[in-house]
């Protein structure tokens, strides 16, 4: 069979926007003949129907019949015995990967998957290439720079549990530091999937990834070790933001997001949910009553605002701060909180390299935990350095106090202690295995390698801090006494609307934008009217040959108009919308300062008797005597005027 885009593909998901989130990485891929179905009963009727389907890709764990059911009821059909077949599934187990490959599915993909995670599987697929075919691992060749040194690859993703490889780099490349016996390239990937895959395959060298998936590959037995921890404590679980409703509530009968099924996410939520007399489990188990789902982190706070089935997730930091700092969700608890000082992330590495090169092993491992007692003993400049290097195209719109928070919190994440504690592992291989069902019990003395954490650890001081676990029933049940009493919202939800404001006046009265929202500022120049429009939206400028509708605050926000004078000016404003930022200019009275507001100072508006409607408010910022009006640039402009910006050339390709 040859590919083509043309192909029929029948896709078998339960969830709806799991479902729509395929449905779009499949489109974007070049693919649009797709039929649908939401169990392997319905996917074997829309099979009948439909002759020509040509691949199917199905989840495994659905209401009614499953993916493996689905898969071993079509190789015993003989029309549908060689219909490729591919399992796209939460569950990320080998042992579940080789069972699929063993009921006749040609390969497996992890969900969530990325597009070119999809293309992949699909080339694999297509060309005959199957799960079962392929080795256990690639050896990992090292890869030797110009200058002699091992080039390193390391790979990671957007948390600050992988804040000390962003300290590492920073000093490399501001000369701080250069290592003897290495060059550094960090490799930033969009899930935990490709970060396995690429560690399973020999693509890398070492990656910073969860414990428990680098124990599944050495389970499965991909040659690899666990040399150091990447942090200790640093994740947060919350719940959709729906004010008085018991906690329970919001959370039976609803999807609750975990970034893998192997993490310390599911175990500790796992205990959590359970202390609560819930029954956490997947969509294919009928007793559950909160379903789990996998989902990319940086997608979890738009898919707990977006989905009504929606109930919670658990992360690692800061997502979870954002969200509750964008107003999506409120605290359930901090992963410190019940299990104090555990490990979560490891810097897993190959066995080749630590064989071939363990001065440079050494090293690396040392650096990292120098960088640890940095994160530490820095959290502001470390913040700085984490906003660089966890959003650097600003994709998540991650603030320097809100890195600062996570870094700050006493039971957040903790770096200046790396050293592995085997009894740690063996407490999240026994509740894996024993009492979730996930997992293979793996030798831990061989796969946690301490010799380079031990020298390390020692020579840079301080000691180990032992983890203490709580008993998860007693700690929910007080847990969520205590949220339920809570009179203030938890302190991180100013954390978004904390940093720098452009001030400016309209009558008597001062309002702040985010600088980070402001172009530029101009001071008036001739408006050329547009027929048709708001009467605020007083018409375009022209400015240095781009064209841009100006609005007029004053008309806006019902007050009265005002002569324009010489201190009148326009801001100039970058709008968000969609995939795109509008340039949309604001007429104001006067400008005049840029001022930093923390978070402390920040108060909700009051319903009324501002000077400006409520939905544009971001809030209020107090200093002494004087009140500043925070306006959310994001809801500022109705569709209209959006609209306006968008059809007058005001616009440019976002970065």
């Amino acid at each position: 069979m040859t590919q083509s885009q043309e192909m029929v593909i029948l896709l078998v998901e339960d969830s709806a926007i799991t479902r729509k989130m395929e449905i779009k990485v499949l489109n974007s891929l070049g693919y649009h003949q797709i039929l649908e179905a939401d169990d392997g009963q319905k996917a074997i009727q829309v099979l009948e129907q439909n002759p020509q389907v040509s691949l199917v890709i199905s989840d495994w764990n659905m209401p009614g019949m499953g993916g493996l059911e689905l898969v071993r009821y079509l190789r015993s059909q003989e029309a549908y015995r060689d219909l490729p077949f591919i399992m796209a599934t939460g569950r990320a187990q080998m042992k579940e990967r080789m069972e699929a490959a063993e009921a006749g599915a040609q390969n497996v993909i992890t969900k969530p998957f990325a597009p070119q995670e999809l293309q992949a599987v699909l080339d694999d697929t297509l060309s005959g290439k199957t799960l079962k075919g392929q080795a256990a691992s690639q050896m990992r060749q090292p890869e030797m720079a110009p200058s002699g040194k091992l080039h390193l690859k390391v790979a990671h993703i957007q948390i600050t549990d992988h804040l000390t490889l962003g300290v590492l780099k920073h000093f490399m490349e501001s000369g701080k530091e250069t290592p003897r016996h290495f060059e550094l390239q960090t490799l930033c990937m969009s899930s935990w999937n490709p970060v396995q895959k690429a560690l399973a395959d020999g693509e890398i060298d070492a990656a910073f990834i969860l414990g428990p998936i680098a124990m599944d590959l050495f389970s499965y037995g991909v040659p690899l070790r666990i040399v150091l921890l990447a942090h200790k404590n640093g994740s947060i679980a919350v719940h959709k933001k729906v004010p008085g409703q018991p906690v329970k509530a919001l959370l039976k009968g609803k999807t609750f997001y975990i970034p893998h099924e192997l993490s310390i996410h599911h175990i500790l939520s796992h205990m959590f949910l359970t202390g609560l007399g819930l029954r956490p489990g997947t969509a294919d188990d009928k007793a559950c009553d909160v379903i789990y789902e996998v989902a990319p982190p940086v997608r979890m706070p738009e898919f707990l605002s977006s989905q009504e089935g929606a109930g919670g997730f658990m992360v690692a930091e800061p997502i979870g701060t954002k969200a509750i700092a964008g107003g999506i969700a409120d605290e359930l608890f901090l992963s410190g909180e019940i299990w104090e000082n555990h490990p979560c992330c490891v810097v897993a590495m190959r066995d080749e390299i630590i064989e071939q090169h363990p001065e440079a092993v050494q090293e690396l491992v040392r650096l990292l935990v120098q960088a640890g007692k940095f994160i530490s003993a820095n959290p502001e400049t470390a913040a700085e350095i984490g906003v660089e290097f966890l959003d650097p195209q600003g994709t998540l719109g991650l603030k320097k106090a809100i890195v600062k928070n996570v870094l700050t919190d006493p039971l957040g994440v903790k770096t200046d202690d790396l050293m592995p504690v085997p009894e740690d592992f063996a407490k999240i291989q026994d509740y894996m295995v024993d009492r979730m069902g996930l997992g293979t019990r793996v030798d831990l003395n061989r796969l946690l390698d301490l010799r380079f954490a031990e020298k390390a650890c020692r020579e840079a001081g301080g000691t180990v801090r032992r983890s203490i676990l709580r008993d998860a029933a007693a700690f929910a049940r007080e847990k969520v006494e205590a949220l339920e009493t809570q009179a203030s919202p938890s302190s991180k939800a100013n954390l978004d609307r904390e940093g720098q404001y452009l001030i400016f006046r309209l009558m008597d009265q001062d309002y702040g934008v985010d600088v980070l929202s402001v172009k530029e500022i101009v001071g008036m120049m001739p408006i050329r009217s547009m027929p048709e429009t708001p009467p605020s939206l007083k018409g375009v400028v022209n400015l240095r040959g781009q064209v841009i509708p100006v609005i007029d605050l004053r008309l806006k926000f019902g007050l009265p108009e005002l002569a324009y004078h010489d201190r009148t000016c326009i801001i100039i404003l970058e709008v968000p919308e969609r995939d795109r930022a509008l340039l949309v200019g604001i007429v104001v009275d006067s400008v005049s300062h840029v001022e930093n507001i923390k978070a402390d100072q920040i108060e909700d508006a009051p319903a009324y008797g501002l000077g400006a409607p409520l939905e544009y408010i971001a809030g209020m910022a107090k200093e002494e005597d004087a009140v500043r009006i925070l306006l959310n640039v994001h809801r500022l402009f109705s569709q209209a005027e959006a609209q306006a910006a968008a059809g007058t050339g005001g616009r440019r390709d976002a970065a």
